[in-house]
């Protein structure tokens, strides 16, 4: 399975860094235009004594957010509608500005006619939208009617809509038309909405967090890989049950080689 990274970064030293990690993943990097003289976005997270993660960001010039203005953003835009998958989040939606915004959702609709799976995580964070909720609310149902597989975390529906069960979630989202979805919700069962069915498949097991950094990254990571394997939602939820609870083991948002092989 070919993977590749869209973003952009600047020319520094720890853009470079970024690019190699990447490759040395096997992830392509041909996607990732480096701007002259800029530096990548930063964030430090904090983790409090049970492993939940606290973010701080400094990432108003980050080059990611020029991405769909960048001069190759047409090169990115061509290489878009040509995968087989597209995955993205709410933190795409919310560095843009209008005009990249106005691109990349034309983009996704085109990719979609073109036969590409769009997945979606919400990943709300208030900080990025600055407090503007309404516009974080705009910008997301735009999107949301160009999904096909929706990943949400609940807690971030709950903050973003107001939702009161992951029912009520899948609900909103089912009406906007979104075929596949799954809904995370920390240690409890997820809930899967597919093929006319709806089941909630339990974490198979309770593990302390030493720091949940990426797990509901990773939980995406899971499904995604499963289902393109051709494995089933309600297994493909378990396998990304158990990616998840491997990450938060361990400190960071990316584990050791030798416990990532084994999922």
């Amino acid at each position: 399975m070919n993977v590749a990274y869209a973003t952009a970064l600047g020319d520094d030293r720890f853009s470079d860094g970024i690019v190699a990690i990447a490759a040395a993943e096997g992830v392509a990097t041909d996607l990732i235009p480096r701007l002259a003289g800029r530096l990548p976005g930063l964030y430090l997270i904090e983790t409090d004594p049970e492993g939940e993660r606290y973010f701080h960001y400094w990432r108003d010039n980050s080059p990611a957010r020029e991405l769909f203005e960048a001069p190759e953003w047409g090169k990115i835009a061509e290489s878009l509608v040509a995968a087989q998958v597209i995955y993205f989040s709410g933190i795409t939606l919310g560095i843009y500005s209008n005009n990249a915004l106005g691109r990349f959702l034309a983009v996704l609709e085109l990719a979609r006619k073109n036969g590409v799976t769009i997945a979606f995580d919400s990943n709300f964070r208030p900080a990025v939208w600055k407090g503007d909720v309404q516009r974080a609310r705009t910008v997301f149902t735009e999107a949301l009617k160009r999904v096909d597989v929706a990943l949400p975390t609940f807690d971030d529906e709950a903050l973003l809509w107001g939702d009161a069960t992951p029912q009520a979630t899948a609900d909103r989202l089912r009406a906007l038309g979104i075929a596949e979805i799954i809904i995370k919700n920390g240690q409890q069962d997820a809930l899967i909405v597919a093929g006319g069915r709806q089941e909630f498949v339990a974490v198979p097991e309770i593990v302390e967090p030493i720091d949940t950094t990426a797990a509901g990254d990773s939980f995406n990571a899971g499904y995604l890989a499963a289902r393109l394997s051709g494995t089933p939602p309600e297994a493909a939820v378990a396998a990304a049950h158990k990616l998840a609870a491997e990450k938060i083991r361990h400190r960071g948002a990316i584990m050791p080689r030798p416990a990532a092989a084994v999922h």
